[in-house]
């Protein structure tokens, strides 16, 4: 059972753990001494390409493949955008310790248009893997 519904499971919990890291301040942390220049950024972009990806596995998984992959993908991308851009508006209203950029709404949409570039990649004709199930 648990396999029938894994990027569920895996999608929701992904989904779990961009939100309780976004809102959550950092700031009484001691992150060392290792400095990374854009690791924010980097960050950003990393979590909504997982969560394009998962996301578009959750929609075919729930589907049982029935809604096509442009479908999916365009759905998954437009949703990972908007949830960016909820949490950043998020992050503005109701932290005191975190702050809204745009540059990090930049990098949660290349992420996104990332990921659903690799699931269109990996479901593509050349592939052994198919869409439906």
């Amino acid at each position: 059972m648990l396999k029938k519904h894994m990027f569920t499971l895996l999608f929701i919990s992904w989904v779990l753990f961009i939100t309780m890291l976004s809102l959550f301040s950092f700031s009484g942390l001691d992150t060392g001494t290792i400095n990374i220049p854009y690791a924010d950024k980097i960050t950003h972009f990393s979590f909504y390409l997982i969560f394009a990806v998962l996301g578009c596995m959750f929609i075919r998984e729930r589907t049982q493949g029935e809604t096509n992959l442009g479908k999916a993908l365009v759905i998954m991308l437009f949703s990972a955008i908007l949830y960016g851009i909820f949490i950043e508006v998020l992050q503005y209203m109701i932290t005191a310790n975190r702050m809204a950029e745009f540059g990090d709404i930049l990098a949660n949409t290349l992420g996104a248009f990332v990921g659903v570039g690799l699931i269109k990649w990996y479901f593509s004709k050349e592939r052994p893997l198919k869409w439906k199930i």
